[in-house]
């Protein structure tokens, strides 16, 4: 079953929890109904590289941007927060006709099974939003590791390319 939410009123990516142990979610706002997915961190970056080809073909926005001084303010989450499902795939589309970009969100299902999804539409202005808050999402998390690129844990971190030794070498004589 999908069901289709156009237009959206609002839609972002927000995370609850610490570095380490976030959890991401999805949220949009149609009519009166709020919308609340639990995804990974992997769907936000994969999400940001496809917003950005996907902007870069569209032709200008049709659509005023209206609401588009509020929206940077308007990107937290908003209570409840009540996951329907956990994210499984996504997919962007563009519909010409009303100028609005379409994501398609499908729910982690076992194979052979029929997912439920959503189809968020919403102007470019919206959508670039949705970018932009997913990129400060994912840049609050856990630093990487300059030697080998690994996440690294608050307890600490013992880094294979350092033979499993932490980040911050003690010498003794």
């Amino acid at each position: 079953m999908i069901f289709d939410l156009k237009p959206i009123l609002h839609i972002t990516i927000g995370t609850l929890g610490e570095p380490g142990q976030r959890v991401f979610y999805l949220q949009a706002t149609y009519e009166e109904q709020l919308v609340t997915l639990v995804m990974e961190k992997e769907h936000a970056v994969a999400l940001v590289a496809g917003l950005d080809d996907l902007m870069a073909e569209l032709p200008a926005a049709l659509s005023e941007p209206s609401v588009e001084g509020s929206l940077a303010s308007d990107m937290k989450l908003r209570e409840p927060i009540r996951p329907l499902f956990r994210v499984g795939q996504m997919g962007l589309a563009y519909d010409e006709g009303d100028d609005l970009v379409v994501l398609a969100v499908y729910q982690l299902v076992p194979e052979g099974e029929e997912a439920t999804g959503f189809r968020f539409w919403g102007t470019q202005h919206q959508m670039r939003a949705l970018r932009d808050q997913a990129l400060l999402a994912m840049e609050g998390g856990r630093p990487v590791c300059s030697f080998c690129g690994e996440l690294i844990d608050p307890r600490g971190h013992l880094c294979p390319r350092r033979n499993g030794h932490g980040n911050s070498p003690k010498f003794a004589l």
